[in-house]
């Protein structure tokens, strides 16, 4: 199905995935409040920021990056060695992940320090630990802040991004390669419910499932490495539960 005319949703089947999307995602929104001058924009950025730092800070995410990265540039590297490949588009890939390499390595293994020790960031996490904890009366310093210039707050994010984005920009490439190489098949599911097995070696880390645009349905996926279940279900009505379809549904399946 052409990309306009559908909706995609995507279920990871392994944790680091989870954390990919998860990075994708709240980089994405940052992106989206950066480029807008209203305070609201401004505060939810930051928002976007902490939660990013907070996942960063999970395990050695960097090291895990820098091995992933490396061994895409293996890979491609034997593209260009191998007959009937657009050179080219080859050769683009690997640039951009020899720049994240590098970028990576720049930014060091201590690249959280700067947010961790700005007393300024600390305070609004630790406030927003609580409901409406970040309130005028509770951080006049972040509500000061947010009524500067908009060019003021927005150099300011972007400064406290510059150490994070080596790693969120690679966490982008990644997934783009990742999406790239996964062939759709189609498939129904019968009264709304499809269960799949995965070969024991298969390299499956993500679900992607494509539903023509306005389709009343939506899946609820369920599973792990080894085997998956759709469940397709809709609402009768916002104010109550989804229920599980009985209608068949067709929808195109990538397992990536």
């Amino acid at each position: 199905m052409p990309a306009a005319a559908t909706v995609r949703y995507e279920y990871p089947l392994s944790e680091r995935m989870r954390t990919y999307l998860r990075i994708e995602g709240l980089y994405r929104e940052l992106r989206f409040h950066l480029e807008r001058k209203s305070q609201w924009a401004s505060r939810r950025a930051v928002a976007n920021l902490l939660d990013i730092a907070a996942i960063l800070s999970r395990g050695d995410m960097r090291g895990d990056m820098l091995k992933e990265v490396e061994r895409q540039i293996t890979v491609f590297d034997g593209y260009q060695q191998s007959p009937n490949v657009d050179t080219q588009r080859v050769a683009r890939v690997l640039g951009n992940l020899r720049e994240l390499h590098r970028s990576l390595h720049a930014i060091g293994p201590q690249y959280l320090n700067d947010l961790r020790e700005s007393e300024f960031l600390s305070a609004i996490k630790h406030r927003s630990a609580i409901p409406g904890g970040t309130c005028e009366f509770d951080l006049p310093a972040f509500s000061h802040w947010l009524r500067q210039p908009y060019e003021r707050r927005r150099a300011d994010i972007a400064n406290w991004i510059s150490k994070l984005l080596p790693l969120c920009d690679s966490v982008a490439e990644l997934l783009w390669l990742l999406r790239s190489r996964g062939e759709a098949h189609h498939y129904v599911a019968i009264n709304g419910v499809f269960h799949q097995s995965l070969e024991r070696n298969a390299a499956a880390s993500l679900i992607r499932i494509a539903l023509p645009a306005g389709t009343a349905s939506f899946p609820e996926i369920s599973g792990g490495r080894h085997r998956f279940s759709i469940r397709f279900k809709h609402w009768p009505d916002a104010s109550a539960l989804a229920i599980q379809t009985a209608e068949d549904v067709e929808f195109d399946l990538i397992i990536c």
